[in-house]
């Protein structure tokens, strides 16, 4: 059997650049371990899987796959995964779907380059102690941005958002494997841990999202998931109305732009992140 598939790069204006995805169409006979050995094997920060298409409702289902495991909800592959169904896959001239995921569904819409979604709301966990990070990282109490809380936010999967005062830090910081899975799992309240670091200096926003997985240390190119919990943390803690571009990407020369449109009123968060997807490649998977 053979299978359809895309690949794209997302929340980038150019080729080679944003975060890879393979969106793989016509997998609704694929076993979830079946679809784990095809993440693994193309080993891109994420994959999907379409399972299902309802081209005159606009909707889709997918699931999403790292190399290592499952994920209920992530950014970069829900904005790919809805361009090239958008604008591969459908027959008729559309600009807006949803996408069910394990947490529900998930409306996306296009507007000219930019494909955006629209986040469930925020829950925020514990605040955490800046001393703690001198156990496992490069960072020094002089380091954070005394602005900001350190926090873990969840839009649907968890991360420790960490505020840096500047870029410099951003640029050298380090963590040691061993000693941040220990902190993470002493730490997290949820399943998925992931550390999410950034400094904002003026209306200029850099991040760097570092995990462990596969028992090395990964950084991420885009997170979309991720930047949704930033811009809740954000709207909550610096201003209740956002408009700016999140870069991440640069320290693994794969330069990425995260588009936030934000905002919070009555305790009701309106969290919007938006990015354009370039196409790469096409072809079919033996399955």
């Amino acid at each position: 059997m053979t299978i359809p598939f895309y690949i794209v790069d997302v929340f980038t204006n150019t080729k080679y650049a944003g975060n890879q995805l393979a969106v793989f169409m016509n997998a609704e006979a694929l076993t979830t371990t079946e679809m784990q050995q095809i993440a693994t094997e193309i080993n891109f920060a994420e994959s999907t899987f379409v399972t299902s298409i309802d081209e005159k409702k606009n909707t889709a289902a997918i699931k999403i796959f790292t190399p290592a495991y499952e994920m209920k909800f992530a950014g970069h592959p829900i904005i790919g995964t809805s361009w090239v169904l958008l604008n591969k896959v459908f027959e008729k001239n559309a600009n807006t779907l949803e996408l069910q995921v394990p947490i529900g569904g998930i409306k996306v819409k296009q507007e000219k380059d930019l494909m955006w979604l629209k986040a469930a709301q925020p829950e925020f966990f514990d605040v955490l102690k800046k001393e703690e990070f001198a156990k496992f990282s490069t960072l020094s109490i002089s380091d954070f941005d005394e602005r900001f809380k350190i926090q873990e936010v969840t839009t649907g999967s968890a991360f420790v958002i960490v505020p840096v005062k500047n870029k410099s830090v951003l640029s050298s910081l380090k963590i040691d494997k061993e000693n941040t899975v220990k902190w993470l799992e002493d730490n997290c309240k949820t399943a998925h841990k992931a550390l999410y670091f950034f400094c904002i200096e003026g209306e200029q926003l850099t991040s760097r999202m570092l995990c462990i997985e596969n028992n090395q240390v990964i950084e991420d190119a885009a997170t979309g998931s991720a930047s949704t919990c930033l811009q809740a943390y954000l709207l909550k803690y610096h201003n209740n109305s956002i408009t700016l571009i999140n870069n991440q990407g640069e320290f693994i020369n794969r330069s990425s732009q995260i588009h936030f449109d934000g905002r919070l009123e009555n305790e009701v968060y309106d969290i919007n992140i938006g990015g354009v997807t370039k196409y790469v490649a096409q072809g079919e998977w033996e399955v």
